[in-house]
């Protein structure tokens, strides 16, 4: 990582936005590049964060950018695409892949861009449907297939540590514990080997006085959580713009911390690149450094199972013919 690490943002909407903001509000970057496919809204997203350097105790400079600007970038975040409203929602929790097809050419477009000037800087996406996404730049193009990395469920995770950490009246710092698979419909929870302060779930629940965990219940109010935001506020962005640039950080301080990414599976658990989705990972700063092959019960094989086999069906949806 360079002392001053240079950081691209694709993709100005209301994630995108909010990726550019945390990011500066930081101190860790020294420049921030945006584009975006409207200049007016690139014009405008760096002139409104250049201006916020006059009350902003930190200063990062941010300025309007083409894709030349990923020959030097340190990290790419990607964030480009139409993003579910509240009326495209009909109660169902496989909205996003309603974006598939749209996405996927955004998603193809913006890897040209991104592959013309550059084939070793780690890349963050964002853009819904994830897993499809990630999967369609992991193995479409020329680019090191580890450096490529999805925001995957560590959002969702974060919702599942908040929501044991309320039944459980802890704080979810002290709660450990994943959602894995599809970041959508049929990402589950990893509750086999969660833990709340060192206990096993089943320990935590004898000592802190909370009913046992049904993985059905869990999984249904951690997903639908996403569609309560989405229906409160319109969109949702404050949550995942944080995880994208947290995870950023992570692999440019190669922190070799352990996040559940959207990353293409080729070794582990029986997956042989044949699709990408969210399974335990330590990232560093060559990206995906390692799956970890857990082990897995019944139903969270049988899960996992079925997230794969989702991901697998929308990405053949939008696979160049």
């Amino acid at each position: 990582m360079s002392l001053a690490p240079h950081l691209v943002v694709i993709g100005i909407g209301h994630v995108g936005s909010d990726v550019v903001t945390n990011a500066a509000s930081l101190g860790f970057f020294s420049r921030i590049s945006v584009i975006d496919a409207d200049e007016h809204v690139r014009d405008g997203q760096a002139l409104d964060n250049h201006q916020a350097t006059g009350v902003l105790p930190t200063v990062t400079d941010v300025t309007a950018a083409d894709y030349s600007a990923c020959q030097d970038a340190d990290a790419i975040i990607v964030a480009a695409g139409p993003s579910i409203l509240p009326e495209d929602h009909s109660g169902g929790h496989d909205t996003r892949n309603q974006l598939a097809e749209v996405n996927a050419a955004v998603i193809r477009e913006v890897m040209a861009g991104v592959t013309a000037h550059t084939h070793d800087t780690p890349i963050v996406l964002i853009t819904n449907p994830l897993d499809v996404n990630v999967h369609i730049a992991a193995t479409e193009f020329d680019y090191p297939r580890n450096l490529i990395v999805g925001t995957g469920t560590s959002l969702d995770s974060a919702r599942l540590r908040r929501h044991i950490a309320d039944l459980a009246h802890v704080s979810p710092n002290s709660v450990q514990a994943f959602m894995l698979g599809e970041h959508g419909a049929t990402a589950f929870p990893y509750l086999s080997h969660a833990t709340i302060g060192g206990m096993t779930l089943a320990e935590a629940s004898a000592t802190l006085g909370f009913g046992p965990l049904d993985p059905n219940q869990v999984s249904e109010a951690v997903v639908q959580s996403a569609f309560d935001v989405l229906h409160g506020k319109g969109w949702t962005s404050s949550g995942i713009s944080r995880a994208a640039v947290s995870l950023a950080q992570t692999i440019l301080r190669d922190d070799h911390s352990i996040h559940p990414v959207s990353a293409l599976a080729d070794g582990v658990l029986g997956f042989h690149g044949e699709v990408s989705l969210s399974l335990p990972a330590i990232i560093g700063a060559d990206g995906v450094h390692q799956h970890l092959d857990i082990a897995l019960n019944d139903w969270e094989q049988e899960h996992l199972a079925a997230s794969a086999q989702a991901v697998t069906t929308i990405y053949e949806s939008v696979r160049p013919a």
